[in-house]
C-alpha cells in the first residue's frame, strides 16, 4: 500500500513529516510512504501579522483541501496551528507524545529573560507571547517576527534583536538544543494549546487510514490536548488571540492551567481546574466559563475588534 503523506515544505515540517513516515513504517514494514509538500497561505505570506490575515488556521487551509479531493491520504500538522473547527469530512486520527511543551528563549549573547536589559526587543509572532513578556516587563519591545524557525533564529543579528522567543519542541526536534538560552517555565510563558503534538489527520471516510495512523495516537496526550482545546474553543473559536493552556495528568486526574490576557500584558486571568480523566472537554469547558466569569471575553472582544 502507498500512502501519500501532506506536508508544509518548511524544514521543521518535513523533518516532523519524515518522523511520522518512518514509525509508520516500522509498524508496517511493506507500506510504502511518498511525502508530498504543499505551500499554504501561511508559508507564503510572511510579511503581516498571522492575526491580519486570519490566523493559524492558513497553514492547514491547503493540507485540508487536498485531503478533501484525494490528492494525500494523511496531513501531519503542529496540532498548535490546526483551528478548533475541522471541516467536518476530517478528523484528527492520531495525537502523538508529545515533545516539551514550553517556549524558549534564544538571545544575541546567551542572556537569560531576567537579564535582559531596559528596553530589550524581542521578536515574536505570537499574541500569546507578546502578553505575556510584556506583563512581564512593560519595558520589553515586541516586533513581529515570522517565517522558519532558521530564518527567524538569523533575524536576531540580521534585525539587532536582543532575543527572540520561539517553541522548545521545534528546536528539539531540528536538534538545535544548543542555541537555547533559557527554558520559560510555564509560570511565567504558558504554552500555546496543543504545542509540542504533532496532529496527523485524515478523511473520516478512509477507515484503513484511520487504523495505519492510530498506532502513533497517544492516549495521555489525547486527553490532555482535548481538555486544551475544548476551551479555546469555548472562549474563542481558534482566531488568533492571547489564549494560553496547558493539561497536565497525574495519575487519575487532569490539571488544566489557562490563561488570557491583553496583547499589552496589562491584564492576565488566569485559572487551573482540575478533573477526572473521563472527560477532558468538559474541565476545558469548564475552566474556560470560569475565565470569562472573571472577565477574558470583555478582553477578547477587545483583542478582536482591534485586529
Amino acid at each position: 500500500m502507498i500512502l501519500r503523506l501532506g506536508s508544509r515544505a518548511s524544514r521543521l515540517a518535513l523533518y516532523q513529516s519524515q518522523w511520522v513516515a518512518a514509525r509508520l513504517q516500522q509498524s508496517f514494514p511493506d507500506l510504502k510512504i511518498e511525502i508530498i509538500e504543499i505551500k499554504t497561505q501561511g508559508d507564503k505570506i510572511l510579511d503581516v501579522p498571522l492575526a491580519k490575515i486570519g490566523g493559524k488556521g492558513l497553514f492547514v487551509k491547503e493540507l485540508d483541501e487536498a485531503l478533501l479531493d484525494g490528492r494525500i491520504d494523511l496531513a501531519v500538522h503542529s496540532m498548535k496551528d490546526v483551528p478548533t473547527d475541522l471541516p467536518k469530512e476530517l478528523q484528527i486520527a492520531a495525537l502523538t507524545f508529545r515533545e516539551d511543551p514550553r517556549d524558549v528563549l534564544i538571545s544575541r549573547n546567551n542572556i537569560p529573560l531576567e537579564k535582559l536589559p531596559k528596553g530589550a526587543v524581542i521578536g515574536t509572532s505570537s499574541l500569546r507571547r507578546q502578553a505575556q513578556m510584556l506583563h512581564y516587563s512593560k519595558d520589553f519591545k515586541i516586533v513581529s517576527l515570522r517565517g522558519n524557525l532558521d530564518t527567524r533564529i538569523k533575524r536576531i543579528k540580521e534585525k539587532k534583536l536582543d532575543a527572540i522567543i520561539l517553541a522548545a519542541a521545534g528546536i528539539h526536534r531540528l536538534g538545535w538544543h544548543e542555541k537555547i538560552s533559557e527554558y520559560l517555565p510555564i509560570h511565567i510563558c504558558l504554552p500555546a494549546i496543543a504545542q509540542g503534538v504533532l496532529g496527523i489527520e485524515v478523511h473520516s471516510g478512509r477507515d484503513e487510514v484511520k487504523q495505519i495512523v492510530s498506532v502513533l495516537d497517544h492516549p495521555k496526550t489525547r486527553k490532555e490536548v482535548l481538555a486544551e482545546r475544548a476551551l479555546l474553543k469555548e472562549l474563542e473559536g481558534g482566531c488568533q488571540v492571547p489564549i494560553a493552556a496547558f493539561g497536565e495528568l497525574n495519575n487519575y486526574t487532569l490539571r488544566l492551567q489557562a490563561l488570557v490576557a491583553s496583547v499589552d500584558g496589562e491584564r492576565i486571568i488566569k485559572d487551573c481546574l482540575e478533573g477526572p480523566l473521563d472527560d477532558p472537554e468538559s474541565i476545558g469547558i469548564r475552566l474556560a466559563r470560569k475565565l470569562i466569569d472573571q472577565g477574558a471575553d470583555k478582553i477578547l472582544d477587545e483583542v478582536k475588534l482591534n485586529k
